[in-house]
């Protein structure tokens, strides 16, 4: 597997095809006006289709793929979800009801759910625990990056073009990339049994007894699942500005995008380079450094709701809301990795993707779209301030998560090479 002897390159690959799948996922947000017009959607039913119908797939598969990514090829399992999560974007772009989206983007999460355990796993494989952090951070760059060109794209080409157009162009790119990926071979039947994981429902109660049995593995999950919260959200942020705060959808969708695309990606390099240097000066490590930075942005994502759009308070408020949740990517992952058997590393990762979609995705989006459609029809006049305002609340408390974890860390050894014995 010659490709293996380039770290570098396979970071790159991997960075370039997660950059691919976030921009899938995410053009709904950048066309939300215009796909909620012309499909005549609720806020209900925005708040589902950006957010429930990803669990009813995405969740569910993540950990699926998670295990036959431990098991067979990674790259096999990644070319597999490329190709239909592509093909199901280029469909996306041709659906004329609720209905239609819900199918279509139920199956482009059905693909997507197989790049990042596999992906997180083979990055493990190939980078030292004293650089893993960095490597992670990079390959989650492709969450802002996805995120900021989704808006970028929304607000120049499918201005021009529309979001239908957009839509197709991204799924025929996105094939294109599938077929290479089947060129590349990983041959994971050779390995020794520690090293593949377990047939799919005792891989399934394992990583439930590792979880159960590890308080600081647990906590880091909850709190990075929390900290998600804050991407429930972005979801309704365009929808904010141009509603509650009467700014021009085209120009805050290129506005949101170029934001996204500098802190969301400033975020993830930081988190995950600083993360790598001060986990070993740090009491509690990764955990305790994932800490401070949910502290120390707080304060301005909460004061953003109250001032008014002019105020640098505003920007910079918004900036920590983009910086925040990238930032704990490289040190979450890394703190998850170092506590995982190499046998289950893409399971443990498919079970965190799972639990971030089940409770800050899926149940996010619709509960803020639920709660903004009930007070819209009490009455109040600015719905989704108060709202979005609970919501950063509730990611904060992820901190209190970080602080649990920091201090069970401090009291078990890290495991790194242990091997978690699961029946065959």
């Amino acid at each position: 597997m010659f490709w293996k002897k380039s770290p570098s390159a396979v970071l790159a690959s991997l960075l370039a095809i997660h950059l691919l799948a976030h921009i899938d996922r995410n053009m709904l947000l950048g066309f939300s006006p215009q796909i909620i017009g012309d499909l005549g959607l609720s806020n209900a039913q925005y708040g589902f289709l950006v957010g429930a119908v990803w669990v009813l797939s995405f969740g569910i598969m993540a950990m699926f793929m998670g295990t036959l990514a431990d098991r067979f090829s990674r790259t096999r399992v990644i070319a597999a979800g490329v190709l239909i999560w592509s093909v199901c974007t280029w469909a996306s772009g041709h659906a004329h009801s609720f209905e239609q989206m819900v199918v279509a983007r139920f199956f482009v999460a059905s693909g997507e759910a197989a790049l990042v355990p596999a992906a997180v796993a083979l990055l493990a494989e190939l980078f030292s625990e004293k650089r893993r952090g960095t490597a992670m951070g990079l390959f989650f760059m492709g969450i802002p990056l996805g995120i900021g060109c989704s808006f970028l794209l929304a607000g120049t080409v499918g201005s021009t073009h529309g979001w239908r157009t957009t839509f197709d162009a991204l799924g025929i790119i996105g094939i294109g990339i599938a077929l290479s990926l089947m060129l590349l071979k990983e041959d994971r039947s050779q390995l020794a049994p520690q090293e593949r994981c377990a047939a799919f429902l005792p891989q399934v109660l394992a990583t439930l007894r590792l979880v159960g049995g590890n308080r600081a593995l647990r906590s880091t999950i909850i709190g990075f699942v929390l900290a998600h919260l804050v991407f429930a959200s972005l979801s309704f942020t365009q929808l904010w500005l141009v509603n509650e705060r009467g700014m021009n959808a085209a120009g805050i969708a290129t506005r949101i995008g170029a934001l996204q695309l500098l802190f969301g990606t400033l975020g993830a390099v930081v988190g995950g380079v600083m993360g790598d240097r001060l986990a070993g000066k740090l009491p509690g490590g990764q955990a305790k450094f994932m800490f401070l930075l949910v502290a120390t942005c707080a304060p301005l994502m909460i004061v953003c709701r109250f001032v008014a759009p002019d105020s640098p308070l505003f920007y910079m408020g918004m900036c920590a809301g983009f910086f925040l949740p990238l930032a704990l990517y490289g040190p979450a992952n890394t703190a998850i990795m170092s506590m995982t058997p190499q046998s289950m590393r893409s399971t443990i990762s498919g079970f965190t993707m799972l639990c971030i979609n089940v409770f800050a995705i899926a149940i996010g989006n619709l509960v803020v779209g639920m709660a903004v459609d009930y007070l819209h029809e009490s009455g109040i006049t600015a719905p989704l301030t108060g709202v979005l305002l609970a919501t950063d609340a509730v990611a904060i408390t992820s901190a209190l998560f970080f602080a649990l974890a920091a201090r069970a860390s401090g009291r078990q050894p890290v495991l790194e090479t242990e091997v978690l014995q699961v029946e065959r």
